[in-house]
């Protein structure tokens, strides 16, 4: 027991060794990181010094360090490399630091700047998205991508990235050329006006009236920076008026529809008040037609639109290839039906829309020689018929950095037929349609896509049952299904309910003054069906093929199409008119 007092005399210096070797490796380093840091402090000063007095070498090259140095110095050395205009180096100088502080936003600042130097107006927009995502409010950064989409042409785009930073403020609002149209209806048009601020709410609202007015063929608008950081905006509209723009426009648009026996005789814009005539006049002798509509708008207003119209045929069917059930098939059905109806279109604003209508019709059917059964008379009973309907249209989605839209519509209708065996039905149609223009600017690769659905409950007449196939009175295209044979009608499949996606792509091909050609690849694929079993398309259908579009003074458009039904089926050449009116039928 008496030597443990040695024993802690022993072990009291051993201990003081260890704790003043750890004082020693613990003092030294940091010492050493005092002396680098403060060498580190005058080097980035000396920097900032030198690029504050414009010597942009001497900067960089004092930025220039070790890999693991400070991202104040990366940002320093970028700098100073983009005054010299060495945008790669600088670039690499950027790169480095947002790589060691990826949250830091001045780096995909600096990097969009230099993409947008070297033109590259992608990069630049990517850089400056990704800025908005770690600050939104970064007020530079949204100036910076409406600025780009701005010169791009994209004004909606522009605006929201404008809007939020009250930009831009309109000095004055102009139409080029002078319109006839009534100054109220003109003025009333427009959503906004100098000196307020342009939204591309009140864009979208504006262009809707415009087109609700259905005496443009085309328009365009303009923004121009004007002093005090003001904008001058002029509507570039080409009016309709009488014929049309010009006689050529009027007499194209007349006769264009020659290659089948049809002429449209149109009047737009009569009184300077957008009162339109539209009519249509067929004598082809297996379906003769004779179409005519009235519209105006309602209380003086563009976005209230009344359209009369009257619409009288006289067809006949070939029904040997989509109606089952017979021993002697129908190839020689005539179908006479008169119609008229009254509707009004009403725009709430640029986003959605709404409709509604009523309709009188009387039919009678003529050469039913087989005899029918009870299920299968309805399809060919002659009536007079009464019906309305509710329908609405609505933007689901407008993404205009991609220049894509999403929009939908819904219809429904019901009425009754005053015959025996039919009697009431309703009638339910709903589309989805994807509209894309892939390039920055211009409609180059154009794609649309189109869901639609549609279904009837209760008896139905055949000139009510839907129908999938390529024809003039038809908007549901299957373009590998002829919708005729020998000039009659009925060799579509037919039913009360389908489905029908439509994909198509267009490349412009060439384009001058007067007319400009597109070219691209369709894909259709759809099904219809009956519940009673007569008609039908009794399988899935797809078509694929080619079409080609010729637009010619800017409203009125060839369609010539070459499709195919991939199961099996015979190739289809068809060729009609579109028309630039959305309420004119083909």
């Amino acid at each position: 027991m008496a030597a443990q007092p040695q024993l802690d005399a022993a072990g009291g210096p051993r201990k003081g060794r260890v704790i003043g070797f750890l004082l020693v490796l613990f003092l030294f380093p940091v010492t050493g990181f005092a002396q680098d840091h403060s060498v580190e402090q005058t080097r980035l000063a000396a920097a900032q010094s030198a690029f504050d007095a414009g010597h942009w070498d001497e900067a960089a090259r004092l930025s220039r360090g070790p890999a693991d140095q400070s991202t104040e110095f990366d940002f320093l050395q970028g700098l100073a490399l983009s005054r010299l205009e060495k945008w790669d180096d600088a670039k690499l100088a950027f790169e480095t630091g947002a790589r060691k502080s990826p949250r830091d936003s001045r780096f995909p600042v600096e990097l969009a700047g230099i993409a947008y130097k070297q033109k590259d107006f992608r990069t630049a927009k990517n850089r400056l998205q990704a800025v908005l995502l770690l600050n939104p409010r970064d007020a530079y950064a949204r100036e910076f991508l409406a600025t780009i989409y701005f010169l791009e042409g994209n004004l909606e785009a522009a605006l929201k990235y404008w809007n939020p930073e009250d930009k831009p403020r309109l000095r004055t609002v102009a139409f080029a050329p002078f319109l006839q149209l009534n100054e109220s209806l003109r003025n009333r048009a427009l959503a906004f006006n100098a000196p307020q601020i342009l939204t591309g709410d009140a864009l979208l609202t504006t262009e809707s009236r415009l087109d609700n007015l259905d005496i443009f063929s085309s328009r365009r608008t303009e923004l121009t920076p004007a002093d005090s950081g003001n904008y001058d905006l002029t509507l570039h509209l080409a009016e309709r008026n009488l014929w049309g723009d010009s006689k050529l426009e009027g007499a194209i648009s007349l006769l264009s529809g020659l290659p089948y026996a049809t002429l449209y005789p149109e009047m737009y814009n009569l009184g300077h008040r957008a009162l339109n005539l539209t009519s249509l006049v067929r004598w082809d002798s297996q379906k003769r037609r004779l179409f005519l509509a009235l519209s105006t708008p309602v209380f003086g207003d563009p976005g209230l639109r009344l359209r009369i119209y009257t619409d009288a045929r006289n067809e006949n069917w070939n029904l040997s290839q989509t109606f089952f059930g017979v021993a002697a098939p129908l190839t020689d059905l005539n179908l006479r039906r008169v119609a008229a109806g009254v509707e009004i279109h009403s725009v709430v604003n640029g986003r959605w829309s709404w409709s509604a209508g009523a309709e009188t019709a009387s039919r009678n059917f003529r050469n039913v020689s087989s005899p029918l059964s009870p299920a299968q008379r309805p399809f060919f009973t002659g009536a007079t018929s009464l019906a309305s309907w509710l329908g609405a249209e609505r933007t689901l989605a407008r993404i205009p950095e991609r220049r894509f839209t999403l929009d939908s519509s819904a219809q429904a209708r019901a009425g009754r037929e005053f015959a025996n065996p039919l009697g009431p039905f309703g009638t339910f149609r709903g589309s989805l349609t994807a509209h894309w223009l892939p390039c920055a600017h211009g409609d180059d690769y154009e794609t649309h896509t189109r869901l639609r659905v549609g279904a009837t409950a209760g008896k139905a007449s055949l000139d009510e049952l839907f129908q999938l196939g390529v024809e003039r009175d038809n908007d549901l295209w299957l373009r590998g299904h002829a919708g005729t044979l020998g000039g009659r009608k009925g060799i579509a499949p037919l039913g009360r309910r389908y489905f029908l996606a439509n994909w198509e792509l267009d490349k412009n091909i060439y384009e001058n003054g007067f007319f400009a050609l597109k070219l691209g690849p369709f894909l259709d694929s759809g099904a219809i069906a009956d519940s009673s079993g007569v008609f039908g398309s009794q399988r899935w259908q797809w078509d694929s093929g080619l079409q080609c579009k010729v637009r010619i003074l800017g409203s009125v458009t060839a369609v010539f199409s070459y499709g195919r039904n991939l199961r099996g089926g015979k190739g289809v050449f068809y060729g009609t008119v579109l028309r630039a009116p959305s309420n004119a039928p083909f």
